[in-house]
């Protein structure tokens, strides 16, 4: 097998949403990857995706926070480009963050700390993008999108945009402790 490089960036942020792009083209073209899971907060990095992966043999598959994760009733998520996504046959999940709300629920009310919490704090340590890349692929695979067991490209970011993105074999939550982080194909070096 050849030799791969991890494409590192000098720091976190949306500047690196291309490059990943790139990164996840040549992936899908050079080693034949299917299923690719976007984290898109408002939509932007989606719709790039979309575009970029567009004339692919791809299964695009974005995930979404929260209805309510801003603040109550409030979806975050550009609702025309949710209709152009769909309208395309392009899934849109919008679902409950896995390591956040019951248990930041509890922790806020308790002033505790929690499973979920340990769990996404120790992913943080790779930057919060890797934390969101494995918690999107099981959140897609939960909801039916990704089958159990695929190698997917998961893409996430810091903020806006995307600058992680990493190989992983898909479990559902369920069977978190299953899942595989296969290869990181880029990240920035820092938090």
């Amino acid at each position: 097998m050849p030799e791969k490089k991890i494409m590192l960036f000098d720091s976190p942020g949306e500047d690196n949403t291309g490059h990943c792009i790139n990164v996840v083209i040549d992936a899908v073209k050079e080693d034949g990857l299917r299923h690719v899971v976007v984290a898109s907060t408002r939509g932007k990095t989606a719709a790039a995706f979309y575009e970029a992966l567009k004339g692919l043999d791809v299964n695009l598959v974005i995930v979404t926070h929260s209805v309510g994760f801003k603040g109550p009733n409030i979806d975050e998520f550009d609702p025309k480009i949710r209709d152009r996504l769909r309208k395309d046959g392009i899934p849109v999940h919008t679902g409950t963050i896995l390591s956040h709300s019951i248990e930041k629920s509890l922790m806020d009310n308790f002033s505790g700390i929690y499973p979920s919490y340990i769990i996404a704090n120790t992913l943080r340590i790779f930057g919060q993008g890797t934390k969101v890349a494995c918690e999107i692929v099981m959140e897609a695979c939960d909801a039916g999108f990704i089958p159990e067991g695929e190698e997917v490209l998961s893409i996430a970011g810091t903020e806006k945009g995307s600058d992680t993105v990493l190989l992983v074999r898909a479990r559902p939550s369920k069977r978190f402790l299953d899942m595989d982080v296969l290869e990181i194909l880029a990240k920035p070096r820092g938090k």
